[in-house]
Parts: structure tokens; C-alpha cells; sequence
């Protein structure tokens, strides 16, 4: 994965199936503290078309997307109701990975925040990862340039 620094993050792009896939994510582990509260490793899943875009989204698909990332942000992040591992787009799919604390609580407050949005092809997965192993294996594919 060839990687680009960024203010808050890195971005990184990889390949599947010979098509781009472009990773997001914050380039280091939360303190333990923080690992601890937010144990519920949640994937959101975005199927779409990427036929004519080389698996990238068109420009409709990618604005709603946009809304989506912005609600979550303003309606679960600042609420300290999980926390962005990472997010990745291509290759057909888009995926949204957080870490929750409650796995009520957040699609509770994820209904209550895409009540005024337009019904998203949406697939959600919880899984237990206490300690953060997702994430730090995704870490631990990403080549930084020298």
C-alpha cells in the first residue's frame, strides 16, 4: 500500500482484483484507556456500482457517502459514542470501521441520526475486539514511504 501523509491521518492506497482501493485512517493506536470503552468493532457496508468509475463510486453515490461519514461524525463521534478506525473505498465497497461502546446505543443513535436522510444500502456487523486487533493488523499493512 503506498501511503500520503495527512493532517489527522494517512491515506493509503492498495489493490483488489486490480482495482484502486484508498484506506483512511489515523496512524496510531488510541491509549489503552480509550481501546478499553470502545470495544465493539463495527463495519458498515456500502455495496455500490463501480463499474464506469474503475470501482470507485460515481459522484451521487460518493455525496451521499459524504452525508453519511458527516452524520456519523456529528451524531455518534462527538458524542464519544465510538471512534473512527478506519474507512475504505473501492473495488464495489465501502466500509466504515469504528469501535463502539454499546452496540444499542450506537445504532440507536445512528437511526436517530440518518432520520432525515434518504435510505442508504447500509449492511452493519458487530464484532468483539477488545484489544483492538483489526485495527492494529490494518496498521500493520501500510508501507511508509522512507
Amino acid at each position: 500500500m503506498a501511503v500520503a501523509d495527512e493532517e489527522k491521518g494517512i491515506i493509503a492506497r492498495a489493490y483488489e482484483d486490480g482495482l484502486p482501493v484508498i484506506l483512511k485512517l489515523v496512524d496510531e493506536m488510541p491509549p489503552e484507556s480509550v481501546r478499553g470503552s470502545f470495544r465493539w468493532l463495527t463495519v458498515i457496508s456500502w455495496r455500490y456500482d463501480g463499474s464506469s468509475r474503475n470501482g470507485l463510486p460515481d459522484d451521487s453515490t460518493n455525496q451521499q457517502m459524504i452525508a453519511l461519514e458527516d452524520a456519523i461524525r456529528q451524531h455518534l463521534e462527538e458524542r464519544q459514542l465510538c471512534r473512527h478506525a478506519y474507512s475504505r473505498t473501492g473495488n464495489g465497497l465501502k466500509e466504515l470501521v469504528y469501535y463502539a461502546a454499546d452496540q444499542d446505543q450506537f445504532m440507536s443513535a445512528l437511526n436517530d441520526a440518518l432520520r432525515s436522510h434518504p435510505r442508504y444500502p447500509l449492511e452493519i456487523e458487530f464484532y468483539s475486539d477488545p484489544e483492538w486487533d483489526e485495527f492494529q493488523k490494518t496498521l500493520g499493512k501500510i508501507k511508509r514511504p522512507k
